[in-house]
């Protein structure tokens, strides 16, 4: 399933795969795969994204395009 928001937050956060891939602790070729939609992303690294954009996870899957936190 490809997550598009995955790759537009962290472009616009000026983060390169690498960086993020080294912050999750993952290989950059698997954080590729998430971004390109070859692998799954998995809840838990999903909730690291959400915190690290300050952001909620419904927003990174587009489920609500409300870019704020839940309380």
């Amino acid at each position: 399933m490809l997550f598009k928001r995955v790759r537009d937050l962290r472009e616009d956060n000026d983060y390169t795969q690498k960086q993020i891939a080294e912050i999750l602790k993952i290989h950059q070729t698997t954080y590729s795969d998430y971004e390109i939609g070859n692998l799954n992303i998995p809840v838990d690294v999903l909730i690291e994204l959400a915190k690290l954009y300050n952001t909620s996870i419904d927003y990174i899957v587009g489920l609500t395009d409300e870019t704020k936190p839940y309380k």
